[in-house]
């Protein structure tokens, strides 16, 4: 694969949506339940602003995937914990545009000066679950049945990367 991740624009938003969408309807990996507008992507995505970002990976001039640093919580004392999440298209899975996603987010958090980075991980999610941990996440805790979709009760895991300070 020959991928490249680049920031994602406002013209990349349609595509992320797609796959957002695709994983909404068919995946625990996200707790939405009706598929997003593009105007609430476009909301969400003005909204992102630095140190968290949105990025994109996309090969022979198609997107594969996106990913993206958003604040882990709104209260201040957080400011230095970002929250992570990966979205690959259904098409893609199992080629390794999680991984690179996940390396740059790891380096942009490390850029933005985070100190902990954080991901809520679906129980029943193997693939994402085994990314993290590759990158050296941990299990830092769970949320027992706090999501509800398709209809069961699901668990959120909780892995955390402790990023080196001053880098």
């Amino acid at each position: 694969m020959d991928a490249i991740v680049r920031p994602a624009t406002e013209a990349d938003v349609p595509a992320i949506l797609e796959i957002y969408n695709e994983a909404i309807l068919h995946s625990t990996a996200t707790f939405d339940i009706e598929p997003q507008t593009l105007d609430e992507r476009l909301r969400w995505f003005s909204e992102t602003k630095p140190p968290h970002c949105v990025i994109v990976a996309e090969d022979g001039g198609e997107m594969v995937g996106w990913g993206c640093l958003r604040g882990f919580r709104p209260k201040v004392a957080y400011r230095f914990t970002a929250e992570n999440s990966v979205y690959v298209h259904k098409d893609q899975r199992g080629r390794g545009v999680g991984a690179l996603l996940l390396a740059e987010l790891i380096e942009r958090a490390k850029e933005g000066g985070f100190h902990s980075l954080m991901a809520g991980v679906t129980e029943g999610n193997p693939v994402s679950e085994a990314l993290h941990k590759r990158f050296g996440f941990v299990e830092a805790g769970r949320d027992r049945e706090v999501g509800y979709k398709f209809e069961r009760w699901l668990d959120v895991v909780w892995m955390q990367l402790m990023l080196p300070p001053g880098e």
